[in-house]
C-alpha cells in the first residue's frame, strides 16, 4: 500500500517540521543516525568534505564549490541558514534543488523516521543527504550547522575536513572560549583523512584533538602560507604553489585565509580530485555568495553581510575600509538575544554615523527599543534611532540618506533577509 505523503507543498513541511520536536536544538546524533541508517544517506558522494567553523564557511564551500565545477566535477552543496528561500540550502551542479524535490526528500525522510522526533536542522541534514545520494556527485560540500562534534552534519565521515577561523559564538552550546569551541569544532576530523584550518591561531585543543583522532591537520601559516602581492597573491603549501592569484570575488582581505584553506584541502586531495590552475583561477573570480559584504549599488550603496559576532564585525570594517565612501555609514541592526551585541557594535562603532536598530519577525531576536538601549550605551543616544522594523527602518532611510552615503544592512541572516524582501536590489 502507498503512504500519500503528509503535505504538498513546501512551506506546509517547513512549517510543521519546526514544531516536530520539543526543542530548536537538540545536539546529539542517536535520532539523526538511526534515521540515516534506515534512508542509507551516510555517503552521499564519492568524496565529501565537511566545513565547520565560526566564521567563513558558507564563503569557503562557495570557494569549493566555484573552483571544483570550473575543473568539471558534478558538485552538490548543503549550507545553512538561507536568505530568502530554503532552496538555497541545497545545491546540485550550482543550481538551487526545486521545490517538489525537497518535498519528495522530506516525505522519504518522514517515512524512515518512524518514532524517532527530528529538529528543523536535522530533518532538512537528511533530506539533503538523501538527495546529494541520488545525484550521483562526484563531490559533496557539507556545511556544518552548530560546533561539530555532536552538529547533525557529523553523522557522515568527510573524507576531508576543512576548520575556518575558530571565534567566541553560540557559547551556550560549544564553552566559553577558544579552547572549548575549537575541540567541538575539530569533532569533525577523521583517522588518516585530510584536514585544513585556516585560523593561522588556533587553539592547542584544535592539535590535541587532531592527533587523537588521528586526522593529517595542516594549519595556515605553519603548513601553508599566503602573500599579498601588487597583482594578487601568491600561496604555497608544500610542494605545490601558485603566485600572481586573482583575489576572490568576495570582498575583504579575510577572504584570502579562507582561499589559501580551500587551496590547501584541495592540494590534499589532489589525487582523488585532480584540479588544475586555470580552474582554480576562474573559481576564485567567479564565486559569489549573497549576504557576504554584498554590494547593492544606487543612489545610496547598500552593503549587506550576515555577520553577527566580534570576529566577523573586524573582517567587515576591514572589508568596509577599502571600499570608496564620500559620505556617512546609516547601519541598519538586528540581532537575536543571545549574540554578544555590545562587543559586535563596539567593532563597528567608529565606522557608523548612524545606528538604527530594528525588531525582527523572529522570536529569538532582541526588540528594537532593548536593541536601541545597548547602543545608545556605546554610541550616545544622539546617534541611535530606533525602527521597529526593517521596513520603518528603510522608509526613514529614504530621507535620512544622502547620494555619496552608505547604508549597511547586519546583525543577522533575518535582518539581511528582512531587508532583501522588502527593498528589492534597484534596476
Amino acid at each position: 500500500m502507498t503512504i500519500s505523503p503528509r503535505f504538498a507543498t513546501l512551506q506546509d513541511w517547513l512549517d510543521w517540521q519546526e514544531t516536530l520536536h520539543p526543542a530548536a536544538i537538540d545536539l546529539g546524533l542517536e535520532r539523526v543516525g538511526r534515521v540515516a541508517d534506515r534512508l542509507h544517506c551516510r555517503n552521499p558522494a564519492r568524496v565529501v568534505i565537511s566545513v565547520a567553523g565560526t566564521n567563513g564557511k558558507g564563503s569557503s564551500v562557495a570557494m569549493l564549490e566555484a573552483i571544483l565545477l570550473r575543473a568539471g566535477y558534478r558538485v552538490g552543496c548543503y549550507t545553512s541558514p538561507h536568505l530568502l528561500r530554503y532552496n538555497e540550502r541545497i545545491r546540485l551542479a550550482g543550481e538551487e534543488v526545486s521545490d517538489q524535490a525537497l518535498c519528495d526528500a522530506f516525505a522519504r525522510v518522514d517515512a524512515a523516521r518512524a518514532d524517532d522526533s527530528l529538529t528543523y536542522f536535522e530533518f532538512g541534514t537528511l533530506a539533503a543527504l538523501d538527495i546529494m545520494r541520488r545525484a550521483r556527485l562526484d563531490v559533496a560540500l557539507l556545511e556544518v550547522g552548530l560546533g561539530g562534534r555532536l552538529d547533525a552534519v557529523n553523522i557522515v565521515d568527510a573524507d576531508a575536513a576543512l576548520l575556518t577561523s575558530i571565534g567566541i559564538d553560540h557559547t551556550e552550546w560549544l564553552g566559553a572560549d577558544r579552547a572549548s569551541i575549537a575541540r567541538e569544532k575539530a569533532g569533525i576530523l577523521r583517522a588518516g583523512c585530510p584536514a585544513v584550518c585556516g585560523d593561522a591561531d588556533p587553539p592547542d585543543s584544535l592539535r590535541e584533538v587532531a592527533q587523537r583522532a588521528g586526522a593529517d591537520l595542516r594549519v595556515l601559516g605553519q603548513d601553508f602560507s599566503l602573500v599579498e602581492a601588487a597583482r594578487g597573491w601568491h600561496w604555497q603549501g608544500g610542494q605545490r604553489r601558485y603566485r600572481d592569484l586573482p583575489r576572490p570575488a568576495l570582498p575583504g582581505s579575510h577572504q584570502l585565509a579562507n582561499a589559501a584553506a580551500v587551496l590547501m584541502l584541495l592540494g590534499l586531495l589532489a589525487e582523488r580530485l585532480p584540479v588544475n590552475e586555470k580552474s582554480v583561477r576562474a573559481g576564485l573570480q567567479w564565486v559569489q555568495l549573497a549576504g557576504r559584504v554584498q554590494r547593492l549599488p544606487g543612489r545610496v550603496e547598500q552593503v549587506l553581510d550576515v555577520s553577527h559576532n566580534a570576529q566577523a564585525a573586524l573582517a567587515l570594517v576591514d572589508a568596509l575600509r577599502q571600499l570608496p565612501l564620500a559620505g556617512r555609514t546609516h547601519a541598519v541592526l538586528g540581532m537575536m538575544r543571545d549574540k554578544d551585541i555590545d562587543a559586535f557594535t563596539r567593532v563597528l562603532d567608529p565606522l557608523v554615523s548612524r545606528w538604527y536598530p530594528v525588531g525582527l519577525a523572529v522570536e529569538r531576536a532582541l526588540p528594537a527599543e532593548q536593541l536601541s538601549a545597548r547602543l545608545a550605551a556605546i554610541a550616545g543616544v544622539e546617534r541611535v534611532h530606533a525602527c521597529p522594523t526593517v521596513a520603518a527602518a528603510a522608509d526613514r532611510l529614504d530621507s535620512a540618506a544622502r547620494p555619496g552615503d552608505r547604508i549597511l544592512v547586519c546583525g543577522s541572516f533575518f535582518t539581511v533577509a528582512e531587508w532583501l524582501n522588502r527593498r528589492p536590489p534597484p534596476d
